[in-house]
């Protein structure tokens, strides 16, 4: 570790694309190595709030790259933002800290379109508008940059996962489920592979959103009462994207929950859940080597239906994060600050093996809090 690095105190946040809400999390970091993980703080999103985000989704499907925005996609950016701003005063509150404490924040936004093939994904939010409501530097746009040269833009958080698991028995397979599934395999010498699995928790949220209007399947119990229908599971198996080659990335809607609808509820959220495992299952066989540990962050792997099907596709002990010491809850949060300064300090945000893009790739942009940006 190089004793003469800067160390940056940032706070990251990431809000996934099942618009659940907000995590943020304090990091010190200098862009290499994690120094200190610090305090973190969840904010959901209301019902309301939800609903403004998903139909900025609709809407911002037939963009393109420089076109204004549509009052639904402003809307969303404005709800979004509070959240954020609301996020970062109360995280400064319960961690006793100042604005000026912070060096930056580490703004994701909330992506409503990924279509890499057109060289186009939109992360919205107004980094102009957090920055001056707390006083703050924001970094934010970190999937731009890789797109435009050709990459996935997806998934980013690789790089952060090699740093958290260099000290276990390589090679390691992080699986990150949140709206859409990613897996990091990580093998001796930094050799980093990441690709997106498929499905995470986005078709079963949107599925019990539907019949319900609850977040999600609570602890997968309604998948745990139902019956996967077999025949179906096979039809949405026989998707090209799993015959793809990584690295490779999906949006939150490139699968579609049609085949299900004629299910019941149960029936319906155990066949979801056991095309997210089987995806898993898909890419494992991309994968050069067996992983000698599977661990999973993001919501998913508070689900123990989903997870239990994991091992069952997998046919090898699958754990969460928190068995060796992670914090899932707080890991993407945290990325996207670790990001932040590697953006800033001009490193590699991705990788060939992790968006293919031609060669390692920086990204993000900077807006500071007096108001002056800078790309």
């Amino acid at each position: 570790m190089g004793a003469d690095r800067k160390v940056f105190r940032v706070i990251g946040m990431m809000s996934g694309t099942s618009a659940d809400g907000v995590d943020a999390a304090l990091i010190d970091t200098d862009g290499h190595y994690v120094i200190k993980p610090g305090q973190g703080h969840y904010r959901p999103y209301s019902a309301a709030e939800r609903s403004v985000i998903k139909a900025a989704y609709t809407h911002a499907r037939t963009l393109g790259a420089n076109e204004p925005w549509p009052d639904a996609v402003i809307k969303a950016a404005q709800v979004i933002t509070q959240a954020h701003i609301e996020v970062v005063q109360d995280l400064l509150g319960r961690a006793g800290l100042a604005p000026n404490d912070i060096d930056f924040l580490g703004f994701h936004g909330q992506t409503v379109a990924h279509d890499p093939a057109r060289r186009f994904t939109l992360q919205v939010g107004l980094p102009d508008l957090l920055a001056r409501a707390t006083g703050i530097d924001v970094v934010h746009d970190f999937r731009s940059a890789d797109v435009a040269a050709g990459g996935q833009g997806a998934p980013l958080v690789p790089l952060y996962h090699a740093a958290l698991v260099a000290d276990l028995e390589l090679p390691v397979a992080i699986l990150n489920l949140g709206g859409v599934g990613n897996v990091t395999f990580i093998q001796p010498q930094d050799q980093i592979l990441a690709f997106d699995t498929g499905p995470g928790n986005a078709l079963m949220d949107d599925w019990v959103y539907r019949w319900t209007g609850a977040a999600c399947d609570q602890a997968g119990r309604l998948a745990a009462a139902g019956t996967v229908d077999r025949a179906i599971l096979a039809q949405m198996m026989d998707h090209a994207y799993f015959r793809i080659s990584p690295p490779k990335s999906l949006d939150r809607d490139n699968f579609s929950p049609l085949p299900v609808h004629k299910l019941s509820l149960v029936d319906g959220a155990a066949t979801l859940s056991a095309f997210t495992a089987a995806s898993v299952g898909a890419a494992r066989d991309h994968l050069p080597v067996p992983p000698r540990h599977w661990l999973v962050t993001g919501g998913g792997r508070h689900n123990p239906t989903l997870m239990a099907m994991l091992a069952e596709h997998l046919g090898v002990p699958v754990a969460p994060v928190e068995a060796h010491g992670l914090r899932g809850d707080l890991m993407e949060a945290e990325a996207f600050g670790y990001l932040a300064v590697r953006s800033y300090l001009g490193l590699p945000l991705s990788l060939p093996g992790t968006t293919g893009v031609p060669q390692p790739q920086t990204g993000g942009r900077l807006v500071l809090s007096q108001g002056y940006s800078q790309g």
